[in-house]
């Protein structure tokens, strides 16, 4: 039983950091579109693949910032205090 308590607060707790990245990162890639973008784009330590889609697609780049500002909101959201 001890361990269940435990371990609910860290699941809760890693959740709500996936969800502070997601929106942070979010609108990162909202606001500073082109400096977000090229920081990735080379020497990321595998990041290159997934920013690939968005280099010089600066409109396809902002519409998945506010799909991850939305995903991260809805995450956070689910999360009872």
């Amino acid at each position: 039983m001890a361990a269940a308590a435990t371990k609910a607060p860290l699941t809760g707790r890693v959740v709500e950091m996936a969800a502070i990245f997601m929106i942070g990162d979010g609108l990162l890639g909202l606001t500073q579109t082109a400096r977000h973008t090229d920081l990735w784009k080379e020497r990321a330590l595998g990041a290159e693949r997934m920013v690939r889609p968005f280099v010089g697609r600066p409109g396809r780049r902002r519409l998945y910032a506010l799909v991850q500002i939305g995903a991260g909101l809805a995450l956070a959201a689910r999360q009872r205090g």
